[in-house]
């Protein structure tokens, strides 16, 4: 027999679709992994800052040879099937150009892991500029929003590969002008593209003043995550109020409890669904013997989460941490002031 269903829920189903002006069912919310397009619902649990590899020898320095894709990858891949193994599925590569961003090997990590991996477009301007391209210092905003917003549309390094975010940082200090203008890049590459603007930040003072600057450039706090967010629980929910992301992305084993107590105290304040969590582990180093010491990704998984339903949290706050905060964040669309 033919399989029929009722009015209710054939209505039922009509008012969960969305329906584009044009009659057309719109597009479900999407990212960007190193294989391709992806559902933003697809990520599941994300580890959201972390990274493979990290070379700290400076954008006039640095080349891709100084790294072997099977050396890192035979030295990388346990860590990352490890936390396959935990229910991991995404995990946010916030390596950026000029520091050992490899999309790459991000793929060829991606393929043999199982793991969704975004890797990004963007400027580091944090750690005195040692990390920015000689024209990042004379090119106008602008002009470094053409290039980011190029990597978008056309794929990074003809890879075919496209960035799933922006990842700047800045001083932690007041913006310098430099750093300034690389936010400005970042809220037009946002306004072009879509990405998410993770800064590298720290305390509140330029965090209070990169929302501003986005604010002035037509883009809403909800597309900012302020990395390494640091200060008091009171400034963090206090800069919360904007609507941008609050990122912990620092869990070490030696502070649970105060990642405990923090995210107690945001979720007191109803901050919990703009709060990002992550490690900020890994960091393959090239010049070191066999990549120096890497640090494994397992401390949420292992301490954190069994730590916070210790103390109350309940499994759905834990999606919310781990699955539902990631997937709002790291979607592609346009979010105005």
């Amino acid at each position: 027999m033919a399989n029929h269903i009722s009015r209710r829920q054939f209505l039922t189903t009509l008012a969960a679709t969305p329906i584009m002006a044009s009659g057309d069912v719109a597009e479900q919310p999407y990212t960007y992994s190193v294989k391709g397009k992806i559902a933003a619902s697809a990520l599941g649990q994300s580890l959201i800052h972390e990274h493979v590899l990290v070379d700290f020898i400076g954008a006039e320095k640095i080349s891709p040879d100084r790294w072997k894709h099977d050396e890192v990858i035979r030295k990388v891949l346990p860590y990352l099937l490890e936390i396959k193994q935990r229910g991991i599925q995404t995990l946010v590569e916030c390596t950026p150009a000029f520091i050992g961003r490899d999309v790459v090997l991000l793929k060829k990590l991606s393929e043999q892991s199982g793991l969704n991996i975004l890797t990004n477009t963007g400027y580091y301007g944090a750690s005195d500029n040692k990390y920015l391209p000689k024209w990042a210092f004379t090119e106008t905003a602008e002009q470094l929003a053409s290039r980011w917003i190029a990597e978008f549309e056309d794929s990074i390094e003809g890879s075919g590969i496209h960035p799933g975010f922006i990842k700047t940082g800045v001083n932690s200090g007041a913006l310098s002008e430099l750093h300034q203008k690389l936010i400005r890049a970042a809220a037009l590459t946002h306004l072009k593209t879509g990405l998410t603007i993770c800064s590298h930040t720290g305390p509140a003072l330029p965090a209070r003043e990169a929302i501003e600057i986005l604010k002035k450039s037509g883009v809403h706090p909800s597309a900012f995550v302020w990395v390494h967010a640091s200060g008091s629980a009171e400034e963090l929910e206090n800069v919360g109020q904007s609507g941008c992301w609050i990122s912990l992305d620092g869990v070490n084993a030696e502070n649970i409890s105060k990642h405990v107590n923090l995210l107690t105290f945001l979720k007191s304040k109803g901050r919990l669904a703009q709060v990002l969590i992550s490690q900020d582990a890994g960091w393959y180093r090239p010049g070191e013997p066999d990549g120096g010491e890497f640090r494994g990704f397992t401390t949420i998984s292992d301490k954190l989460v069994p730590a916070l339903k210790a103390n109350g949290f309940t499994e759905a706050d834990i999606h919310t941490l781990m699955v539902a905060n990631p997937a709002k964040a790291f979607a592609i669309n346009v979010r105005k002031a």
